[in-house]
């Protein structure tokens, strides 16, 4: 999806830079200078891996005492460690179930919810291509559905009134979170995928396909399909309210659905209150988010969002 691809990876260790004040929670970005020493441990979403690396990488000149590791489980997998009190941060590409609160609340886990950015998914088609504005989320699953395979290969058997043009498909591959977003969105199941298309990790190879094939499909993060708007063509999704452009301002007021949603990190307060490097990072990762999610290349929060977050972090401190 994006630039820096979303890789499932065991564990990504980083040495993390401390900005941000250890004394009041979000409100200060600059250096603390303080010499913080210290672990922060974060597992969870292979989606929002990148925004915390990203920022633990940002982090990294300032204090080199404070080690933060991001390891990727995905979400169900990091609310798992961080419920067992494992780690002090998760990263979840979805809100905490029921299941998992209960699961918290019987081991005395507090936490704090915060949305660290926005996430977009962009579908899109050949420039040449003038018999597409907009798929519905039925065509997509017809397209792409693991029971398409060698049986939807032109345009014409996914809606009569579409031509006779060889259907050419192009996106991300299986070690990208953008795949397990795309799929689970689209087909109901994450991996569940027709395996008859081109996949790639780099979305350059897919930004290639798709302009060299008239009949091309390809999805991708959103912000690089808007740095590529001269070789593909942005598509519209209807999910049954009518279609949707995607736009930053689309996916920050959720209408771009099922494409468009918020990314969370998920605090443990004792993490945050009793370890000075993880309530440094949370501060930091916060009061920094604008640049976090544009290094990464995701959506950056709204300014009802950001009040939000640092409201959070304000309650966490009192």
């Amino acid at each position: 999806m994006f630039t820096l691809p979303r890789r499932v990876l065991v564990a990504v260790a980083v040495s993390g830079v401390v900005l941000g004040s250890a004394a009041c929670g979000g409100q200060d970005s600059g250096g603390s200078g303080d010499g913080i020493s210290g672990e922060v441990s974060v597992d969870g979403s292979s989606t929002v891996e990148p925004l915390s690396s990203a920022a633990a990488t940002m982090f990294r000149d300032e204090e080199a005492g404070v080690n933060v590791t991001v390891a990727t489980s995905g979400t169900g997998g990091g609310f798992k460690r961080f419920c067992a009190g494992e780690t002090d941060i998760s990263d979840a590409s979805r809100p905490i179930s029921d299941e998992e609160k209960a699961a918290c609340e019987a081991k005395g886990i507090k936490y704090t919810e915060i949305v660290i950015a926005n996430d977009g998914l962009s579908v899109v088609v050949n420039p040449g291509n003038d018999w597409i504005d907009c798929l519905t989320t039925a065509q997509l699953a017809t397209i792409w559905g693991p029971a398409s395979e060698g049986k939807v290969t032109s345009w014409n058997q996914v809606d009569p009134s579409f031509p006779n043009e060889k259907l050419d498909l192009f996106g991300a591959g299986t070690d990208s979170g953008t795949f397990d977003y795309f799929t689970e969105a689209i087909n109901g199941e994450e991996g569940a995928i027709r395996t008859d298309y081109t996949p790639s990790e780099d979305d350059n190879l897919t930004v290639q396909g798709v302009s060299g094939s008239t009949g091309a499909l390809g999805f991708f993060g959103l912000s690089y399909a808007e740095e590529n708007a001269d070789a593909v063509k942005l598509v519209g999704v209807d999910n049954g309210s009518g279609c949707i452009t995607p736009s930053k301002e689309t996916v920050q007021d959720g209408t771009y659905a099922p494409l468009g949603r918020p990314l969370f990190i998920y605090v443990n307060n004792a993490s945050y209150t009793d370890k000075p490097g993880v309530r440094a990072f949370v501060d930091f990762y916060v009061a920094n988010e604008e640049k976090v999610a544009e290094d990464a290349l995701f959506i950056d929060l709204t300014d009802e969002q950001q009040q939000t977050a640092q409201k959070e972090l304000a309650s966490l401190v009192g």
